[in-house]
Parts: C-alpha cells; sequence; structure tokens
C-alpha cells in the first residue's frame, strides 16, 4: 500500500489517538495513583475534621463512632485526661510509646500546621496524624495510615498493557472498515473524475449517504454537465467561425476566377465582381479582427482610456455607417436621444459596444425592419437602449445570448453585418468597464439590450 493510503492513514491516526487516551490513563492510574489516593485519604480525614468540630457537644460519642467508621485511631485530650480510641489497631501510631512521635505531636501542638505525613516506625508504612483544636484545653488527633497501592498500581500496569494490544487490534479494525466505507466512494469519484479528464461529460457521479462526498459529487456533476455545454458550444463556434471563413473565402476565390476568365474585358461586369471581392474582404476582416479582439478581451490584456466625451453625438456618428443599409434594404431605425450626454467611459470599446449592438438589433429585427436606438438619464448613470422587433428571446435563453455565436436554433446562419460574436464583445467590454447591462425579452414581440454608463461631472 501506498504511505498516503487511506487505510493507513486512518489506522495512524486511529492508533495515535488510542495511545494519547492510554497513555493519560497510564499517567492519572499508574504515575499519580498514589498521590490522588493520598489526596482523597487528607480529604476524608478533614472531613471527619469538620464534623467533630460540628459535634463537640458530645464529643466522645462521636469520636468514637469516627474511629470505628473510618477505621482511624483518635487519641482525645481534655485537660490532663486522654481517652484513646481503636489505639491498638495496628498500624496505630498514637498508642506507640515513641519520641519521635511525642516530638510529632508536640510539632502539631506548637504550630499552625493541622496535618504531618510520616513513615511508622514499626512497619515503614506512610501515615497521617491530623491536629484538631477545639479550645484551650481540648484538642483531637487523628491517625490514619496510608494503605500501600503498590500491588494496585502493578495490577494496574499489566490490565493497561492488555488493553493497549486490545485497543491496537480494535483500531486495526476500524481502521480498515472506515477507509473502506470511505475509501469506496472515494475511489468512484477518482474513477469518473479521470474519465471526465478524458472528455467523457456524461459520466455520473453517485451519491454515497456521506454528506461531504455527496456535496463533491454534487459539484463534480455540475462542473461535468458546464464541462459538457462548453464543449458543444466550442464545437459550434469552431463549426460557426469555419462557415463565415469559408463563405468569404469561397465567395473571394470564385469572384476572382470569374474576373480572370470571364468578366476582365467588361468593365462594368469586372467592377460589379471586384466590388463583391471587397465586400466579402471586408467581411472576413471584420471577423477575423473580432476574434482577435474577443481574445485580448477575454485574457484581460485591454488597457481602458478613460475620456471624457458626448455620448449622443457618438451615437449619431455611428449611425451614420448604416445609411447604405438604409438606403439599399429599408431599415428604419428610430432615434430617441437627448441633445447631450457627457460620459467617462473608454470611447472606442464602448463605440465597439453600441455598434455590435446595432448589428444584433438588425440581423434580428422584424419584418418592419425597424431598429430603435434610446437614451434616458438615471441618477448616475445613462441608459442606452437599442430594441428590434423580432421573435424575441425565452427567459432561459437569455443568460445564454452572450455567449460566443449562441443560437436559439442550431441552424447558423450567415450574418448581415458583423462576425456573430459581437454580444460576446459587448459583454467583455462592459464587465471591464464594471458597467451594468441586460436584456428584456418578450417572445413575439421585441428584445431590447441595454447598458449602463456613468455620467461625467
Amino acid at each position: 500500500m501506498k504511505k498516503n493510503n487511506l487505510t493507513i492513514k486512518t489506522l495512524v491516526y486511529l492508533a495515535v489517538f488510542s495511545i494519547f487516551i492510554l497513555l493519560f490513563i497510564w499517567i492519572v492510574q499508574v504515575v499519580f495513583l498514589g498521590v490522588i489516593y493520598e489526596r482523597y485519604q487528607i480529604k476524608n480525614i478533614e472531613s471527619v475534621s469538620k464534623n467533630i468540630q460540628n459535634n463537640a457537644t458530645n464529643i466522645t460519642q462521636s469520636l468514637e463512632d469516627y474511629a470505628y467508621k473510618y477505621d482511624m485511631c483518635i487519641e482525645y485530650h481534655q485537660g490532663d485526661t486522654t481517652i484513646g480510641y481503636n489505639l491498638k489497631n495496628q498500624g496505630c501510631l498514637l498508642g506507640l510509646d515513641s519520641h519521635k512521635i511525642a516530638l510529632y505531636k508536640n510539632h502539631l501542638l506548637t504550630t499552625n500546621d493541622e496535618y504531618i505525613k510520616i513513615y511508622a516506625p514499626n512497619t515503614g508504612k506512610k501515615s497521617i496524624i491530623y491536629f484538631i483544636r477545639l479550645n484551650d484545653t481540648e484538642y483531637v488527633f487523628l491517625n490514619t495510615t496510608l494503605e500501600d497501592i503498590n500491588t494496585a498500581t502493578i495490577l494496574l500496569k499489566r490490565q493497561l498493557i492488555y488493553i493497549i494490544l486490545l485497543l491496537l487490534i480494535v483500531s486495526i479494525i476500524m481502521a480498515i472498515f472506515i477507509s473502506k466505507r470511505i475509501n469506496k466512494p472515494i475511489l468512484k469519484l477518482i474513477e469518473g473524475a479521470k474519465e471526465l479528464g478524458k472528455g467523457n461529460y456524461n459520466v455520473v457521479f453517485e451519491k454515497s449517504n456521506i454528506q461531504e462526498l455527496d456535496e463533491l459529487a454534487s459539484v463534480l456533476t455540475v462542473a461535468a454537465s458546464e464541462m459538457n455545454k462548453t464543449d458543444e458550444l466550442r464545437r459550434d463556434l469552431l463549426a460557426n467561425v469555419s462557415h463565415d471563413l469559408k463563405t468569404p473565402l469561397t465567395m473571394i476565390k470564385a469572384y476572382a476566377e470569374k474576373v480572370r476568365d470571364l468578366s476582365y474585358k467588361d468593365d462594368e461586369k469586372r467592377t460589379n465582381d471586384l466590388n463583391v471581392i471587397i465586400d466579402e474582404s471586408d467581411r472576413l476582416n471584420i471577423l477575423v479582427n473580432d476574434l482577435l479582439e474577443l481574445s485580448k478581451l477575454e485574457a484581460k490584456k485591454v488597457d481602458l482610456n478613460i475620456t471624457k466625451y458626448d455620448l449622443v453625438a457618438d451615437i449619431q456618428e455611428i449611425l451614420k455607417r448604416y445609411d447604405i443599409i438604409r438606403e439599399r434594404e429599408n431599415y428604419n431605425f428610430i432615434v430617441d436621444l437627448p441633445k447631450v450626454a457627457y460620459v467617462k467611459a473608454d470611447k472606442n470599446k464602448i463605440d465597439q459596444v453600441i455598434y455590435n449592438l446595432i448589428n444584433n438589433a438588425i440581423e434580428h429585427t422584424g419584418d418592419d425592419l425597424t431598429v430603435k436606438i434610446k437614451v434616458k438619464k438615471q441618477r448616475d448613470y445613462y441608459v442606452v437602449e437599442i430594441t428590434d422587433t423580432g421573435e424575441g428571446i425565452e427567459s432561459k435563453d437569455i443568460p445564454l445570448i452572450w455567449n460566443k455565436y449562441y443560437k436559439t436554433e442550431k441552424n447558423h446562419k450567415r450574418n448581415k453585418v458583423g462576425s456573430g460574436i459581437g454580444l460576446s464583445i459587448v459583454k467583455e467590454v462592459l464587465e471591464i468597464h464594471k458597467f451594468p447591462y441586460g436584456i428584456d425579452s418578450k417572445v413575439g414581440k421585441y428584445t431590447t439590450v441595454y447598458f449602463k454608463i456613468k455620467k461625467s461631472n
């Protein structure tokens, strides 16, 4: 298995976690067991001390009860009277006639210490002598032995060794189970992603009831769908560009051959044929230039030259280019413009936008051959609207028409004007300027493409 294999990683993580937990238990149960036990006994004897002080009225009966209940020996002093409880128990230090024990008692009597830990002279076991002063003439000594826990510690160590081995085995089993549970859907996602990389955009990413993996599967499914659409658009783009390149090239070649072989002696026919060649060359030039321009815009390799200029005068100048269309094909341009509209933008780029939008309207307008151009004021913007009277666009198709050569019908037709990628150029230019834009359309009635351009102060 590879070192980055999910099973190995899961096993390592579970093993480390188990070892950490066991190490913590080992420290608590083995290393600090004596400390914990000692503190427990001290707390216990402190509790007895508080109870004795609270029941000082019937002190002798209370001391006897505590002595047997907590298995400790007690020595009660009242003036010259001394009463002992359990003093003959094994391990009791208070009943010993020992100079050291006497010194320990005297130390507690003359200091503010509450207790002292000592080792019994005869057994060597650790023991606690606790001192309680009731008043000037009454005081009590409590004594309890701290049991040897070495045997318990040894047993705990052995148990922990077995527990460690058991947990490691459980960790291995859990690691294999978890990795297989997670690894299987991950491997399916990897295989699907490989198919996606090979260009199979119809691959289906199955869900596994694991939330994160299901989200990833959903994202990959959406990505595959979008890539499929993009690939389809790419194929359409290549086909359409090829069509628009091939048509003028074919006509240029055909009319050139005609001039060479037939009409070169007839001035009028030769001139007409040469005009066709020039028109088709211009169309070809427009297409190539638009493709280059779109490539630069999409690559964000365009520097804007922002200037102040009159948008109305600019639109009027652009409309003069369409005089020949008005005359030859009877197109009707309805214009609604203010007297002036000073704006701040890259004039050449906005000219491209307006020119392409008018071309698009000409291409799609209805039988009345009407195109409307309107500029209206808003607070910080001028809104430019260009409307055709064509078949309109369904709402589901509106977001897609900005794609290169997108058609609601798949049959690509040759454009009367422009290159067929005008709306893609419009989109890129307006987004570089950060100008809002959009489409308002009613099926069977009209389509209005609009954009907003900032006013100049």
